[in-house]
């Protein structure tokens, strides 16, 4: 593959991406504009990593079709950045959530989540008072709860449906 090959891919990529990001830009603004406590927390990261990929891919399109080996090497230097904040961003939510997997209880088809499971910094979010007030009223909202007493008439349904985490360890009492 010759230069004018690799550069041509690269530009396309980066043209794609910057549509991409102005996809993700326009859907943070969208989150911004709704009055829902729940979704307004997530539009400065949606907004946020949109506007970083649309940079990253405007130096990479500019670097390529310039053939400016300048701009490559910035391009490069933040995708790397980039890559290794992403792995950083995962390990770290492995590792918060990792013990958090459920334990399977005889005769339930569902698995049983215990807050103790879950790491300390976890646990430390979860019984700040505003942090647990603005979750709650989330949960409420998302009728998720409600919705399990009409998906579910009996109770023998109940146990042997398959639930989601969010419905059996959100929405019912603990089985202790």
């Amino acid at each position: 593959m010759g230069v004018g090959t690799s550069t041509f891919v690269i530009r396309w990529i980066n043209f794609l991406t910057v549509l991409l990001s102005i996809a993700v830009v326009v859907f943070g603004v969208w989150l911004s504009t709704h009055h829902d406590g729940c979704r307004k927390s997530l539009t400065l990261p949606v907004l946020g990593l949109g506007g970083i990929i649309f940079l990253i891919s405007i130096i990479g399109f500019l670097g390529a079709l310039k053939n400016s080996a300048i701009l490559l090497w910035v391009y490069l230097i933040m995708l790397c950045f980039v890559l290794v904040g992403i792995l950083v961003f995962t390990v770290l939510a492995f590792i918060v959530t990792n013990n958090g997997s459920g334990h399977n209880v005889p005769g339930l088809r569902y698995k049983e989540y215990e807050l103790k499971d879950y790491s300390s910094w976890f646990l430390k979010q979860l019984n700040n008072t505003r942090n647990w007030k603005h979750l709650k009223t989330c949960l409420v909202k998302s009728d998720d709860c409600n919705n399990l007493s009409k998906k579910y008439k009996t109770l023998k349904q109940y146990k042997s449906a398959k639930l989601t985490p969010i419905e059996a360890g959100c929405c019912r009492p603990p089985s202790e």
